[in-house]
């Protein structure tokens, strides 16, 4: 196979999983990430059991690195009626610090390359990718897999609508450490938004929670906002009163977009969440970029494989991408707007307390199948 160049820009979950497959198939691969290894990140640390066996055979087992198996979910309204269900797949809690970091390790011990440089302008001119960092550095590919997160400075650059829409979300994380049942996972809704919690490696419970700036701004303080409004939920009351920070503050992120993106801009092939994002109640983020990233690499080694033209890549992976995720993207969105609203969701959950069942084919609808190898 002749070896050919890809340019990674974001070395997040999506960008280094992809990277390891290409590499292992005889890529050579460079990832350009600002940031250096290990970080924390905002994020609610649960991956379904759907993405394991890939995971596996990239060689990363997350069992090794002390990965904590998720079996229920516990969901409950503002008003405390509550619904514990067994996850349908399962899952694994792993932190975003301990994974990204064993996924960089894995990318150089294949070969590939991580600049820690941030790109400044990425022009498609021709056939030929030019990328210029801020340090002037300039590089060339013929295919680029944008993987950069849920906003960039790239993104106004690349002219992509929903750069211009102010989002109305703002998402808090930190760690703990107390007493919360090891195979459980938590979602609790409050005014306002919606509080992941589970468990992760080293017996540290992750604390994940996703609100409307609206709803925060009178109170413009987290300690604040934790208090008198996410503790009127009885459940995260009662996990606030006897939990500890591991962290001397949350990680804060604003501006969270769910409008619709481009899953390719410019040609640049987007992965994980540059090319969409899932509402975090439906727990599946890091699954959908792990698995984004399984599909940009197969369609890239089939593009070689088979002589195909530009338009045949784009089109074959925007059909393959709309494939797995256009569904649970739905639901996932029928979902957020029954659960923001106070009414619905107190409404909904105490449905589903007599119907369990249907609990879990809700779960379904935002997850996909164990995947094969």
């Amino acid at each position: 196979m002749k070896t050919k160049k890809i340019h990674i820009v974001g070395g997040g979950l999506a960008g280094l999983t992809a990277a390891i497959h290409l590499l292992k198939s005889g890529f050579e691969v460079t990832v350009f990430e600002k940031n250096s290894y290990p970080k924390h990140k905002v994020c609610g640390e649960y991956i379904s059991n759907e993405v394991l066996p890939y995971l596996k055979s990239l060689g990363m087992d997350p069992f090794t690195y002390g990965a904590v198996p998720l079996k229920k979910l516990h969901c409950s309204s503002s008003n405390g009626n509550g619904i514990i269900t067994k996850l349908p797949l399962g899952g694994f809690g792993l932190s975003r610090y301990m994974l990204d970091d064993l996924l960089h390790k894995c990318v150089l011990a294949a070969g590939g390359e991580i600049l820690h440089e941030q790109v400044e302008n990425l022009v498609f001119n021709g056939n030929i990718f030019e990328i210029e960092t801020f340090s002037t550095q300039k590089y060339e590919a013929k295919i680029v897999i944008g993987s950069y997160g849920k906003r960039a400075n790239l993104d106004i650059s690349l002219s992509r609508k929903f750069i211009s829409h102010k989002s109305p979300w703002m998402a808090v994380k930190s760690h703990y450490k107390g007493d919360f049942q090891a195979d459980l996972v938590g979602l609790h809704n409050f005014e306002g938004g919606y509080c992941g919690i589970s468990k992760v490696e080293n017996n540290a419970i992750n604390v994940c929670y996703l609100a409307r700036l609206d709803s925060f701004q009178c109170y413009k303080d987290l300690d604040r906002y934790r208090e008198e409004v996410l503790r009127k939920n009885k459940f995260l009351d009662l996990f606030f009163e006897q939990a500890t920070p591991i962290f001397k503050k949350p990680l804060t992120i604003s501006q969270i977009s769910f409008d619709s993106k481009e899953r390719v801009a410019n040609h640049i092939l987007m992965c994980g969440d540059s090319a969409s994002l899932i509402h975090p109640l439906c727990g599946n983020g890091m699954a959908m970029a792990i698995l984004g990233a399984r599909i940009v690499s197969e369609c890239i080694i089939a593009h070689q494989k088979q002589g195909s033209t530009r338009d045949q890549l784009e089109t074959a992976y925007l059909q393959q991408w709309e494939n797995q995720f256009k569904s649970r993207l739905r639901w996932g969105r029928g979902l957020q707007k029954i659960l923001t609203n106070p009414v619905a969701a107190n409404l909904g959950i105490a449905t589903m307390q007599h119907t369990p069942r249907l609990f879990q084919q809700l779960i379904k609808q935002t997850h996909g199948k164990t995947s094969t190898v």
